[in-house]
């Protein structure tokens, strides 16, 4: 597996790894300000085996999910010793480089997902593509670049119901599901807007049809989703990210 800026890493697809017992609280548990593993079903041997897991010094962890004409959200655990952390990326075979959504690490980039963005690609897979396919498991593996501002009144009940398919007691998973969308501990949620015809000063000209995020910290603040690429090549996204409608 290549991805570019990763050419000398040991990059490993890591999809076998959503079978482990306790790899949603290894995954996900910091969100939540807690350390109240039970929240997940899973007990701490099998978080911490999880956990060393996605941390093994020896490989990068990938996730793949694939979503509409052959774009992918990558997701890369960078375990470099001195410097952990994930990286949230989308890609194209046709970019030269991939785009960045979201980083979670000491110097942390986001939000870099919307609601609507997160939930369309969660539910639009792509089934010729390797990788993940699971909307639920998709949903939750995105949630971490979250940061929405204007959250749907149903937002919590649609992350109860995939933490339930995740295999977390059906009790448990509503308050789960209130704890990971209240506050993010990296950034304050965004507003998300298609672009005005007049960047500000500073910002980068945007091609239309692409959500813009207004938290300075985000890597979508001013930047356009990927560098590089065409009008033509934007406009793809805008449409298999659900903004535009697909003709």
């Amino acid at each position: 597996m290549l991805i570019d800026g990763y050419e000398n890493d040991p990059l490993v697809a890591a999809e076998e790894l959503l079978a482990l017992p306790g790899f949603w609280a290894a995954y996900l548990l910091w969100m939540c300000q807690t350390e109240e593993n039970v929240w997940f079903g899973a007990d701490e041997a099998d978080t911490d085996t999880a956990y060393e897991a996605l941390t093994d010094e020896e490989r990068r962890p990938v996730f793949r999910i694939p979503f509409a004409d052959n774009h992918s959200v990558v997701i890369v655990v960078r375990n470099f010793t001195d410097d952990l952390g994930t990286e949230y990326l989308v890609s194209h075979p046709e970019w030269d480089r991939h785009g960045y959504l979201a980083t979670i690490d000491g110097h942390q980039a986001g939000p870099g997902l919307s609601w609507q963005e997160l939930t369309h690609i969660a539910g639009t897979p792509d089934p010729e593509a390797p990788g993940i396919h699971a909307p639920h498991t998709r949903l939750l593996l995105l949630l971490p670049a979250l940061g929405d501002r204007n959250l749907p009144t149903d937002a919590a009940t649609l992350i109860g119901d995939a933490l339930v398919q995740a295999g977390i007691d059906q009790d448990m998973a509503p308050v789960l599901a209130d704890a990971l969308l209240r506050d993010h501990p990296l950034w304050e949620p965004a507003e998300w807007a298609l672009p005005s015809p007049s960047p500000l000063s500073g910002t980068q000209q945007h091609f239309p049809g692409i959500l813009y995020c207004d938290e300075t910290g985000s890597p979508r603040c001013g930047i356009r989703l990927a560098q590089g690429i065409t009008r033509e090549q934007s406009d793809r996204p805008a449409r298999a990210l659900g903004t535009w409608p697909t003709p």
